[in-house]
């Protein structure tokens, strides 16, 4: 059956947060774990106030974004629910965010010193320590960490800061290797609780090894790509793990064109046509995040049907040769959704870009407007 979209419309993605919803609540009761909702770079992609309703209402009690600036939204947007913010720039002022609960987590002396010169009378600064556990990007090194673990315990005694929780990240490199570093971090645990530190929140896990690594759950877990139906996992596909991709990325066919054996197709004349075929032109580009890189390779569905993008993918638009088939102007072109449903996956984008799922949805630009949907 022919599917059209909406008139006046060229592109669009449909986002189901009555998936985000479900795919918490999966996750939350498979790994019985509290649940940080990460809801960073716009909720991957998929709008961060509209993943993060959903994800609270899947049963998340808090939520992680990368910066303050995101946490700054959010609060702004009206959400209440507690939430942390890791990455801050050089020399960041941590007053506005803290002045709205925000927490922090913190990767060095110097960013606990700044937290705690944000607190006010009546409000210590609620912080996450983040320990370096083997990743080698931020957070406290272990030689460290009796130092950090010192001077947070005496802030947090005189009520400047509030110690939440200690946390770090894996590499998902192995088990094994995610195994070291959970030794690692609970050799720093146990140097904080020597300092007197007792953070209600030991958070290591995200996605991969939430559902892969038991042991490294610890309590809570920190869900990003899973929580919008994706798989972490290179062998194992999102229906395999009980989930449901959220977002279904579609575009209008916006002319059609017959063409004799051996026309030229897009830029550098890459594909040219073996037969007398339709060609059909899609107003979806690079500039609305479609990886160029997946030229000739990326598939889409038409009308129910399979076809492969034919010839260099541009800045605003690409090419299907469709053979045969019938095609309008106007009819739905399904680039990635629910595989379930017989569309394309972000994984299969992703394989032909040699990328991952998690780069396919969260560079769909602003152009591409947004529609939230239920079902």
């Amino acid at each position: 059956m022919v599917t059209r979209l909406p008139l006046g419309v060229m592109r669009e993605a449909l986002i189901d947060v009555s998936a985000i919803t479900a795919n918490t609540r999966h996750l939350r009761r498979l790994t019985g774990s509290e649940v940080i909702a990460v809801v960073k770079a716009d909720g991957y992609g998929h709008g961060a106030v509209r993943a993060a309703v959903a994800a609270l209402e899947g049963g998340a009690a808090r939520l992680g974004v990368a910066d303050t600036t995101e946490a700054l939204a959010l609060r702004t947007a009206g959400i209440t629910s507690p939430i942390v913010a890791w990455l801050h720039a050089p020399g960041a002022s941590f007053a506005e965010a803290a002045s709205v609960g925000v927490e922090l987590g913190i990767s060095s002396f110097e960013q606990l010193l700044a937290a705690a010169a944000a607190a006010s009378m009546d409000r210590p600064v609620s912080v996450h320590l983040k320990l370096e556990t083997g990743l080698s990007r931020n957070g406290v090194s272990a030689a460290d960490w009796p130092m950090l673990c010192a001077e947070a315990a005496r802030l947090e005694r005189i009520g400047k800061l509030r110690v939440i929780g200690l946390f770090s990240h894996l590499s998902n490199a192995s088990a094994d290797d995610d195994r070291v570093a959970l030794r690692a971090f609970e050799r720093g645990i146990r140097v904080a609780a020597s300092a007197g530190l007792r953070p209600p929140l030991t958070h290591l896990a995200a996605t991969h090894a939430a559902i892969d690594l038991p042991e490294a759950r610890l309590g809570c877990v920190r869900l990003g790509i899973g929580l919008y139906g994706l798989s972490p996992f290179a062998d194992r596909s999102s229906a395999s793990l009980g989930l449901v991709p959220a977002m279904t990325l579609r575009g209008a066919v916006a002319a059609v064109r017959r063409v004799p054996a051996g026309q030229g197709v897009s830029y550098g004349y890459d594909h040219r046509t073996e037969r007398d075929t339709t060609l059909a032109l899609v107003p979806l580009g690079y500039a609305d995040g479609v990886p160029r890189q997946a030229s000739s390779a990326g598939p889409v569905s038409i009308g129910g049907a399979r076809f492969t993008v034919a010839g260099r993918i541009a800045m605003d638009q690409f090419v299907v040769d469709v053979g045969d088939h019938p095609v309008a102007v106007g009819d739905e072109v399904v680039l990635f959704g629910d595989p379930t449903l017989g569309t394309p996956a972000a994984d299969d984008w992703a394989a032909a870009a040699g990328t991952i799922n998690y780069e396919i949805v969260t560079r769909i630009g602003p152009r591409v407007a947004r529609r939230q949907v239920s079902s």
